[in-house]
């Protein structure tokens, strides 16, 4: 520990009680790690949008002001009574941000399995990952083959292993097709490769033409674009073409979740030979895994009585799948890091440059094809 500084620049989200939403730097002590434990110095971390859901909550960042404490940035906005409602368990506690990121280990506890890492890059999973160390255990880390981009390694957990549990759920629940939303995420590419190398049939729903024009580009088979006059009809021909029975939708918002659940009902019934009042028997499920509309989630019962409509986390799935199936998914992760799982990022910055405020405003608007990548 003697070669590292005695302070760790730390990125913190405050809520207030006064509905006063704070975001800063602080100059934390240095960890010291435990028994089981290892520090790694931080090379690279995305900013996701599980992440921006923590970093500004229920904030209106159109109120966002930029100020200082301590020579360094901090930004501040307003928090509207809903979202302090949603925000009530958090506020007054400083928390720590950042879901994922790569980096070298610096330093370790006595144990074999921490000091097995000293030296070695890894990716790193476990949150407060926003900052220049990050003390943890060693199982929180996945070592990366030597020479490993830090870039490459940054997002080895949240979206390769998301992707890689839908169709692990899939199989698991029986379905034999998969629809996605904002489908040309970074995550949902990575979904295209997976499927196309395992042979599984996917449907891919964007909202434009260029979006479109991405995934045909890496090889997607069935691609829909909801700002079509047409999109209904188009959405139903991909699933009666791969008969999707279960659908992940990252929007969350508005009508798309019970259009898929819809669309999914008119192909069953196609498939149908006897006519009942109740409609098709065939199970439809969708699992809502994001925000990116944080209106309300509009049903238009038009689906039959089979169906589902849930939510979606990584974490309460890796703890159901077991060890076996976690150890399986992480050398699929390794093995095809820079193939199928690889992310692409159009910015990178530093801590302090994440909380410019033209910058923080820039990355929260959570555009495809804008992805930013911390580099402390």
């Amino acid at each position: 520990m003697t070669d590292l500084p005695d302070t760790n620049l730390t990125m913190l989200t405050l809520v207030k009680p006064e509905g006063v939403l704070e975001v800063s730097l602080e100059r934390r002590p240095m960890p010291t790690p435990k028994s089981h434990d290892v520090v790694v110095k931080i090379l690279a971390t995305p900013i996701n949008p599980s992440d921006l859901g923590l970093l500004f909550g229920g904030a209106d960042m159109s109120t966002a002001r930029a100020s200082t404490r301590d020579s360094l940035p901090m930004i501040t906005a307003d928090i509207p009574p809903a979202g302090m409602r949603a925000m009530g368990g958090r506020i007054g506690e400083a928390l720590a941000i950042g879901n994922e990121g790569c980096g070298t280990v610096v330093a370790a506890g006595d144990s074999p399995d921490a000091q097995a890492l000293l030296g070695k890059t890894v990716a790193l999973i476990g949150g407060e990952i926003y900052a220049e160390y990050r003390c943890l255990p060693a199982q929180m880390c996945m070592v990366l083959p030597d020479g490993t981009d830090p870039k490459d390694g940054a997002s080895c957990f949240v979206n390769p292993l998301t992707s890689l549990a839908f169709t692990e759920t899939m199989k698991a629940e029986e379905h034999s097709a998969i629809v996605h939303t904002a489908a040309a995420s970074n995550l949902g590419q990575m979904l295209v490769k997976i499927c196309a190398k395992d042979g599984i049939p996917l449907v891919n729903i964007v909202r434009s033409d260029a979006q479109v024009d991405i995934l045909k580009g890496i090889g997607a088979t069935h691609i829909v674009n909801s700002s079509a006059d047409d999109f209904i009809d188009q959405l139903v021909a991909a699933i009666v073409a791969t008969g999707a029975t279960i659908g992940f939708d990252a929007i969350g918002g508005g009508k798309l979740s019970g259009q898929i659940l819809s669309a999914m009902e008119v192909a069953a019934v196609k498939r149908m030979t006897t006519y009942s009042r109740y409609g098709s028997d065939t199970f439809k499920q969708v699992y809502i895994y994001g925000a990116l509309d944080l209106g309300p989630t509009i049903l238009n019962r038009a689906f039959g009585l089979t169906w589902s409509l849930s939510g979606f986390l990584l974490t309460p799935f890796l703890q159901k799948a077991g060890m076996e199936t976690n150890m399986r998914l992480r050398k699929r992760v390794v093995d095809e890091l820079t193939t199928t799982f690889k992310s692409h990022y159009s910015h990178e910055i530093s801590l302090t440059e994440a909380l410019s405020l033209d910058v923080a405003n820039a990355y929260n608007a959570k555009r495809t094809g804008e992805k930013y990548l911390i580099r402390p």
